[in-house]
């Protein structure tokens, strides 16, 4: 997406119908990019006779009805296979937006691997790193779903919009500049199943688990390490002044981790972060450190569950934690798309309210502050 870098954050007005949409960037490149021809590509075409509609909702394409799980009559294990295959081709398929529609990069790390060492990757816009205004960063819940997810049944069963970060990236890029999609959850690399992904034709035996087949990646063998990586060789040398944060469940837990593990540089280079259900606990991690309690007082908010209406207070037992406003819903899978408005007018008025306090404490020019300058002192 085009950026204008003379637009001032303070001259930016976002309502709802302006949050971009994926339905549309979709239907703009159905000729060459297509869920039905990633499935087709598979061994399983007739199994999975689904596509994604306009509406970036998955239906089956003879009945238009919702995805079913059990395919096969009394045989668990073959629908789980199915719904595997499926998950596998969503996430392919959501890495190709990513890449097309949003015009992410991927990046493959760590840097230094060899060429046959097994490697995660993240996502990141263009110029990013070298935009001196603002980033954001996401960082998702844990589970089985990837980059570029906030999960993978929310996808199948409410839509790309409500399961994808795609109407978070396209709101980072069209308001902020840049945006970093973090991937904490590609951790190892399963030999067994690299060779059976696209089949359905597996055994049941080949479902037991067999750790040997399992390889950690280095520097992601988790989710904290995936990310402290990621902030230690890309986020933190980045000339990106103000970076926010927005992390969902087990992603804020992780958060808090780089907060702990890199706290001065946490702390001098986030301006805020907006935690949704997350699964930290402040005085467990923090502890005894008052001016980390105080940072996360000061710059983070949680957005949670709750039958209050969105952005109503919800009260938090723990004083020493953020600022807690309900999501707006009472279901944890649509936590993420119904904060995403109220979570980008934080961000932005805290953006503004840092860069007022900046522009307070930068001294005042005067001709005689000048004229010393230059060496003059009459």
């Amino acid at each position: 997406m085009e950026q204008n870098p003379k637009t001032e954050l303070n001259e930016i007005t976002i309502s709802p119908s302006q949050y971009p949409k994926v339905k549309v960037d979709v239907l703009q490149m159905e000729q060459e990019l297509s869920f039905r021809k990633l499935v087709e590509s598979s061994e399983c075409p007739e199994q999975l006779k689904y596509d994604f509609n306009k509406n970036g909702e998955l239906k089956h394409l003879d009945t238009n009805e919702p995805f079913v799980f059990n395919y096969y009559k009394n045989a668990h294990e073959s629908n789980h296979k199915r719904y595997q295959v499926l998950g596998h081709l969503i996430t392919q398929y959501v890495y190709e937006l990513l890449e097309r529609v949003c015009k992410l990069q991927k990046v493959h790390i760590p840097t230094d691997a060899t060429e046959d060492e097994p490697r995660s990757f993240f996502f990141i816009s263009e110029k990013a790193l070298t935009n001196s205004s603002s980033l954001i960063v996401l960082l998702q819940d844990r589970g089985v779903f990837r980059a570029g997810q906030w999960g993978l049944k929310t996808i199948i069963h409410e839509g790309l919009d409500h399961g994808t970060q795609i109407p978070f990236i396209k709101t980072a890029l069209q308001c902020y500049g840049g945006v970093i999609v973090l991937n904490p959850n590609d951790n190892f690399i399963d030999l067994k199943m690299e060779d059976e992904w696209l089949s359905l034709s597996t055994k049941e035996e080949s479902s037991t688990v067999n750790s040997s087949w399992w390889i950690p990646k280095r520097c992601s063998s988790s989710s904290e390490e995936h990310t402290i990586y990621i902030w230690d060789n890309f986020i933190s040398k980045s000339a990106a002044k103000n970076v926010a944060f927005i992390a969902h469940g087990y992603g804020g837990l992780v958060f808090i981790n780089l907060l702990i593990q890199r706290t001065w540089e946490v702390m001098n280079k986030v301006y805020s972060v907006a935690l949704i259900d997350s699964m930290h606990h402040t005085l467990h991690q923090v502890k005894n450190n008052p001016q980390v309690q105080e940072w996360i007082q000061k710059h983070c908010r949680e957005w949670v569950t709750n039958s209050k209406p969105l952005d109503r207070p919800t009260g938090s037992l723990v004083k020493v934690d953020c600022p807690t406003v309900s999501a707006g819903t009472e279901k944890y899978s649509l936590a993420p798309s119904s904060t995403l408005q109220a979570i980008f007018k934080y961000l932005k008025s805290t953006l503004k309210a840092k860069n007022t306090v900046t522009l307070s404490r930068s001294p005042i020019v005067t001709r005689s502050s000048k004229n010393k300058k230059r060496g003059n002192t009459c």
